[in-house]
């Protein structure tokens, strides 16, 4: 089967020049939690408020992991994230925008 080249370098180049000022970029959500600590008579934990961490959740493969997310990363991390959905969507325009100009070339 004869395979076809659909992109071409200007393409590539001018995806590429998007995607990278996207970086860092990150798959998954942050989620803040509050967690008990091990202190007995700590007043936080008797009245059921328990103490504020974040988590960082996602997937590998089909399983779903949680990482611990030290409060002076957490904005780095959410960024990252917004910036792994804005590349998701770039990838699924470039898709598109691939296939309609390979069938505009092929006429």
């Amino acid at each position: 089967m004869k395979t076809t080249h659909i992109s071409s370098n200007g393409d590539r180049s001018a995806f590429l020049a998007e995607v990278s000022g996207l970086w860092p970029a990150a798959k998954g959500s942050v989620a803040e939690i509050h967690k008990p600590c091990v202190r007995s008579g700590c007043r936080a934990c008797a009245e059921g408020l328990g103490h504020k961490a974040f988590i960082l959740s996602y997937k590998d493969g089909s399983r779903r992991h949680c990482l611990y997310v030290p409060a002076k990363m957490v904005e780095v991390v959410r960024k990252a994230i917004a910036n792994g959905r804005q590349i998701e969507q770039l990838l699924s325009k470039a898709g598109a925008q691939m296939i309609l100009r390979n069938r505009r070339n092929s006429k």
